[in-house]
């Protein structure tokens, strides 16, 4: 799935799954069957022809490579996956031996019993030490691997190159310093955002905690608690919050504003800047900014940092349930390898998430290179428990910052109360 909208894709999987009759305890899978038909399942893309031809080409590969082996790949509708996993993990005979899924779903499914863990056989990957070490932790649950990153997505700021040239702004180094720029523009520039930001933009929103010390929930153990009422995250939401003001971007307008609204809104040619994806490319090329915009690394608290970033992505995984263990295990290497994520990217724009094709990648296209320095600079992650779906269904975090942005509740009340919330769903 793209990135843009992994979590909110995910939390409908994930949720679905994590409320699934629990399953039996197996042991891991051997090696299996080495001939007979691979099942693949993969998402189904909004134009899926790209993906198909570069899937299409590692398949071959794979059955001239193994004599005796059909891989059949079904495509499957982001949408409508859940019960299709769901069914998968209950019933050995309609799941497939390999599967594409959301990194932010790997905690339900792990719950779910339903992948194998790939640590050790990953170890022994020669590839597998050149997996950004960030990006690989996605696929990690209790230290333990259960795929491999396929391709990844981080945000950056976008900004006007020919605004910021105008008011004889520099592109910001700061997270302060975004607050001033933006206001500069809003206040030359009446009808634009000086930066489109939203209250229902998590995304945006979590670099502000992570680069101010914070974080949104701890781990003692198996246990998790809230921190989103810490000072440190009270600081983050709190300087987020203030992009949210009338003299930058106005809450009656941008309270309610998600990522994608956000973004529209830049490429649409209505705001200053924006906090947006290397995914989010092909929205800018398509819009009002063409060649009238750039790209800089989200900055931090101090000039010369970056901000942490969510890292998005997906990952390529292998069924518990898998009676051609092995196999499976070899064809996701082949696919979620470096040579087919080069070939995925020139399909398709996805980010590899291996650190010497992510600079060979940058080398020939500058407009990555902010997000590659964002990637292996240190990208964070949402708590990886079943939880949290529940916890972002509710939107508790962006009901905070909205609450905030309103002028209704002090960011402590509101930090507080999201708190609590969020400790109900982890039984804390």
């Amino acid at each position: 799935m793209r990135v843009a909208r992994a979590l909110a894709a995910a939390v409908l999987g994930a949720a679905v799954i994590a409320c699934a009759p629990p399953q039996a305890s197996n042991n891991q899978p051997q090696q299996g069957e080495p001939t007979g038909e691979l099942k693949v399942w993969l998402f189904q893309e909004a134009s899926n022809g790209p993906k198909e031809a570069a899937v299409d080409e590692a398949t071959k590969e794979f059955e001239a490579a193994h004599p005796g082996v059909t891989v059949n790949v079904e495509y499957l509708p982001v949408d409508g996956r859940a019960t299709r996993f769901n069914g998968a993990f209950n019933d050995k005979n309609s799941a497939p031996d390999v599967a594409e899924f959301g990194n932010t779903d790997l905690a339900g499914y792990v719950a779910s019993n339903g992948f194998a863990d790939l640590t050790s056989d990953l170890a022994a990957w020669p590839d597998a030490k050149d997996l950004v070490p960030a990006v690989a932790d996605t696929a990690k649950i209790d230290g333990k691997s259960y795929g491999i990153p396929w391709f990844t997505g981080t945000r950056a700021l976008y900004y006007r190159t020919d605004i910021l040239a105008e008011l004889g702004l520099s592109p910001p180094k700061t997270l302060a310093e975004i607050a001033e720029a933006a206001r500069r523009i809003h206040a030359a520039k009446p009808d634009l955002y000086g930066i489109a930001v939203g209250g229902r933009y998590l995304f945006a929103l979590l670099p502000y905690i992570w680069a101010n010390g914070g974080d949104i929930a701890e781990r003692d153990g198996a246990q998790w608690t809230a921190a989103i009422n810490s000072p440190q995250a009270r600081d983050g939401l709190r300087q987020y919050a203030e992009l949210i003001r009338d003299d930058i971007c106005p809450p009656a307008k941008c309270a309610q504003l998600t990522g994608s609204q956000s973004v529209t809104a830049f490429a649409g040619g209505s705001a200053g800047m924006t906090i947006g994806g290397d995914f989010n490319r092909k929205a800018m090329e398509a819009g009002a900014v063409k060649g009238k915009y750039a790209v800089v690394p989200l900055p931090g608290k101090e000039p010369g940092s970056i901000a942490p970033a969510f890292a998005g992505g997906n990952l390529l995984g292998v069924l518990r349930s898998s009676a051609r263990y092995a196999l499976s295990l070899e064809f996701i290497k082949l696919l979620g390898g470096k040579r087919y994520q080069r070939t995925m990217f020139k399909a398709m724009g996805n980010m590899p998430t291996f650190s010497d094709v992510q600079n060979e990648i940058a080398g020939s296209d500058p407009f990555l290179w902010p997000f590659i320095q964002t990637v292996q600079a240190g990208t964070r992650f949402v708590p990886a428990t079943p939880a949290w779906t529940k916890i972002d269904a509710q939107a508790v975090i962006p009901t905070a910052v909205q609450q905030v942005a309103i002028g209704g509740t002090t960011v402590e009340a509101a930090t507080d109360a999201a708190a609590a919330e969020m400790n109900k769903a982890f039984g804390s």
